[in-house]
């Protein structure tokens, strides 16, 4: 069974220091509601002492109007109506509490969320394929739900502390030595709380990629993009079966943990309660002396039992706070990842219209913590204008080599330069904006017709003429006119309403990405895989029209695209082994042209 890391006592308090940062965001994010919230409180924590104040006084007036021959009930009156407007106003501050927690809570969860959106799009790709990154992400991810109870948690504190003062100065005022008592009831079980709430984060934390893992087979054991494989080969037994073993692994991790909680926090518990009926042992004996009055003995129980609850609270809600802080470091550790990218010009360089084009210079890349490098040594040139092809076999390294002229990777050695300048010494926004893009792996957004294409310009989302264009020049357009709704049809099946497309049908939809854009860059890594030969001819005839004047990128496995190109680029174990053009290599009898002649094989 997997161990949970340790935690020590200062870690509890360390996270604490996160507190003072959240509350910040949450000021911010609505510095009237937040006050609104505050006052509430300031007045709700000051009713529990005038509430048992009243009583004792009513106690003791009744008492005094049972022994006067001449009954004056106006008092009472009195007192009792103060107590009805104390209760009235205390269950109107709760509503209101509450419904001003919520409202914030809300707010903070929207704004932390879209914080952590914009942070993750820094990232370079490289930490997001990382699984111990991604462990960080998820973390963080979990925190900006369901804030509100930390926030909640944090503001009672604060008004139960109100509370505790003034309760204690009525103890210390009538009965001082209760306040002794009132320690050794509560002080043992806060330690026990602080100690098991340290163990169940480390277990939780420690569990993340588990849990991730869990989060995966629920979604490929119920969901429409498995569906068709999991019933085809009969995989829900072996899903379920795989998630019921990880699950129960980490039941049994937390039941040991929970069982080991409940009975130290119930002898803890018992000891309160001895010190309780103690203290009420005492109050009961002085009253029956006539050292103190009924009135007394009802203010000083109700305070004695008030002020033991408030504390019991406040040492429990304590070690929550402390817990979830905890949890908030994640978030924050999270936000403050420094994803600063090398820059090796101070300022970054204006980008121009590519002139000359790019040059790759003794370019290397492997992936953090590997030893193995997927690119080694590559050199060559883009010339501005050019249609350059990448052909190899699968794990050539390819489609690194566009990721790294896209700068979602950093060179493990070598650069990349944009007419003389390296690539890296641009801003990475700007820099970016000169291509357009379709991977294989395009993404299927679950948005509309309409808003997947312009995905490509999303500044252009309401540029319905551009949109269309793109559809038409991409074939897109056949696709959406066969659609209920058209270009407001959402697409997949996710959501109400939605309609799913073929693969085919999706890759023309994300081909219109690339129109929409008009970058003066275009990459295309194997755009028409899931096309039939028509609609692949009719495409590249579209797409030649689009790289009219560009440079373009284009990765395929289809000979019959491939030698449109200006040039080829042959990779073979992450480096260059050919380069030219179509003729040059059939004519070189290379590794180019045994594949191409393979390929023209089967279609003979």
């Amino acid at each position: 069974m997997k161990k949970p890391e340790k935690l020590n006592w200062k870690s509890n308090f360390q996270a604490l220091k996160y507190i003072p940062r959240f509350f910040k965001l949450i000021w911010n994010t609505n510095k009237g509601l937040f006050l609104t919230n505050a006052l509430f409180r300031i007045i709700k924590s000051m009713l529990p002492i005038l509430l048992l104040w009243v009583g004792k006084l009513i106690i003791d007036e009744v008492i005094f109007q049972s022994n006067n021959p001449e009954k004056d009930y106006d008092h009472i009156w009195l007192l009792l109506g103060l107590e009805l407007g104390l209760a009235v106003l205390s269950n109107l501050l709760n509503r209101a509490i509450g419904l001003t927690d919520g409202l914030l809570g809300d707010l903070y969860s929207n704004k932390s969320s879209v914080e952590l959106i914009q942070k993750a799009a820094k990232m370079q790709l490289s930490q997001l394929e990382d699984s111990t990154f991604y462990d960080k992400l998820e973390r963080a991810r979990r925190q900006t739900n369901n804030r509100v109870t930390l926030m909640s948690a944090v503001l009672s504190q604060a008004q139960d502390l109100i509370t505790v003062v003034s309760l204690v100065t009525g103890l210390i005022v009538f009965q001082p030595f209760l306040i002794l008592l009132l320690l050794i009831a509560i002080i043992p079980s806060f330690l026990n709380e602080i100690k098991f709430s340290r163990q169940s984060y480390s277990l939780v934390r420690s569990w993340t990629p588990e849990r991730r893992e869990l989060d995966y087979l629920r979604f490929i054991g119920a969901s429409d993009v498995t569906a068709k494989e999991v019933k085809l080969f009969s995989l829900a037994d072996f899903i379920s079966d795989r998630f019921s073993r990880l699950a129960n692994k980490y039941y049994l991790a937390n039941k040991a943990l929970a069982i080991k909680r409940a009975v130290w926090g119930s002898l803890f518990n018992v000891i309160g309660d001895l010190s309780y009926y103690g203290a009420y042992v005492i109050i009961v004996i002085r009253t029956v002396a006539g050292i103190i009055t009924i009135g007394d003995l009802t203010f000083l129980a109700g305070s004695f039992r008030s002020l033991r609850n408030q504390l019991q609270t406040i040492f429990q809600r304590f070690t929550k706070i402390t817990e979830s802080a905890l949890y908030l470091k994640d978030y924050f550790d999270f936000m403050d990842i420094d994803q600063s990218q090398k820059i090796k010009i101070s300022n970054p360089g204006a980008i121009e219209p590519v002139a000359k084009g790019f040059t790759f210079e003794n370019l290397s890349f492997k992936y953090p913590e590997s030893e193995n490098y997927v690119l080694k040594d590559i050199s060559f040139t883009i010339k501005a204008g050019e249609k350059m092809a990448l052909v190899g076999e699968n794990g050539a390294g390819k489609t690194t080599l566009v990721k790294l002229l896209l700068r979602m990777y950093e060179p493990t050695e070598g650069r990349i330069l944009l007419d003389g300048k390296d690539v890296w010494s641009f801003d990475a926004d700007e820099y970016q904006k000169l291509f357009g893009v379709i991977f294989q792996d395009f993404v299927r957004y679950y948005f509309t017709a309409k808003e997947n294409i312009a995905v490509g310009k999303i500044d252009e989302l309401s540029n319905q003429n551009q949109i269309e264009y793109a559809a038409k020049k991409s074939l897109a357009d056949q696709v959406i006119e066969g659609l209920p709704e058209k270009y407001d049809q959402p697409l997949g099946k996710r959501f109400h309403n939605g309609k799913e497309l073929s693969g085919g049908q999706w890759q023309k939809v994300a081909l219109a990405r690339a129109y929409m854009k008009n970058a003066e860059v275009i990459v295309l890594d194997e755009p028409t895989a899931a096309l039939d030969a028509r609609a692949e001819f009719e495409a590249f005839e579209r797409f030649t029209e689009l790289s009219e004047g560009k440079t373009a990128v284009l990765i395929s496995h289809r000979f019959s695209t491939v030698r449109m190109a200006d040039r080829i680029l042959v990779l073979k174990n992450g480096g260059i082994l050919e380069i030219g053009t179509h003729q040059e290599l059939l004519d070189n009898e290379g590794l180019y042209a045994e594949l191409f002649n393979y390929q023209a094989q089967g279609y003979k």
